[in-house]
């Protein structure tokens, strides 16, 4: 059995964070948050399902690490299309630097398929109970990347390598298939095509656990700060969430440069609307 801890908020369990999985190479092992569940008990994660094994509830992953897949499955080459590859790295809890219930401070590394080390990370995983409201919680998470190799190292995607649309990489939240349709939106667009891509500052997306009694929100968001980065958003051919670091184009880092990224889920029980959505933020956002 893989190692893992317990996540609280209000003293309620409400994920698990599996940091050492033992998983093939070719899903490109990291750890994950599994199962994440509304306070009501409503699963709203995935994990290793068969329509792509290498998502991993909620997990950072890269598909393109100056040439190497850290994000699992086929690799996506310019001019060929998805390819298996043995390049696969795998993501590598070291330490603790931090931890209680509600939260952990982690050390990773990023470790290649030859043993080379080029990232070296620091996690940041919080939970708490969301403000003004008994059926929702906040999951905030932080995390920052440096280049520990002597050269530019380029963080890229599928996208970046010539595949239109497919600029996923970053923080991804993998939902569960659901029973019936999926609702996701921002303040001023709904609906797959007009949100993906998008750099709204939330984005809301309502789904179930495989049975329509089982309906929960997550409303992703960066709060104040102006969004670096584009949402990443499937409903048709899965169900999942992204804030994508390439989507249109590379990001290099220089050695020892680092890249900081920090999002906030909100996870709610039941079906939020645009007027629900924008209370529960502004609570938070009072606090």
């Amino acid at each position: 059995m893989s190692p893992e801890l317990a996540l609280r908020a209000g003293g309620v369990e409400v994920a698990r964070y599996v940091y050492r999985p033992a998983l093939q190479p070719e899903l490109s092992p990291r750890p994950y948050l599994h199962p994440v569940r509304t306070l009501g008990g409503t699963l709203t994660t995935a994990v290793l399902p068969a329509d792509h094994r290498w998502h991993l509830g909620v997990s950072v992953a890269i598909q393109d690490v100056g040439g190497r897949n850290f994000w699992g499955g086929r690799t996506y080459v310019r001019d060929q299309g998805y390819v298996h590859l043995d390049d696969h790295g795998r993501v590598r809890h070291e330490r603790w630097l931090d931890r209680s219930e509600s939260m952990f401070v982690e050390e990773l590394r990023w470790v290649a398929r030859d043993g080379s080390t080029p990232l070296v990370e620091e996690r940041t995983v919080r939970a708490s109970l969301a403000p003004g409201s008994d059926r929702c919680w906040r999951l905030d998470l932080k995390y920052t990347l440096r280049n520990v190799t002597e050269n530019p190292l380029v963080l890229g995607s599928p996208a970046t390598n010539g595949r239109a649309g497919g600029g996923y990489g970053g923080l991804f939240w993998r939902a569960p298939l659901p029973a019936g349709p999926i609702d996701v939106f921002t303040a001023v667009e709904s609906g797959e095509i007009a949100v993906h891509g998008s750099r709204a500052r939330w984005l809301a997306f309502g789904g179930d656990a495989g049975d329509p009694s089982t309906r929960y929100t997550l409303i992703f968001t960066a709060g104040h700060t102006v969004r670096e980065d584009a949402w990443f958003v499937r409903v048709e051919t899965y169900p999942g969430v992204g804030s994508a670091l390439a989507f249109e184009d590379p990001v290099t880092l220089a050695p020892g440069e680092r890249l900081a990224r920090r999002l906030s889920v909100f996870v709610a029980d039941g079906r939020l609307d645009h007027t629900g959505v924008a209370d529960l933020l502004r609570k938070g956002e009072d606090s």
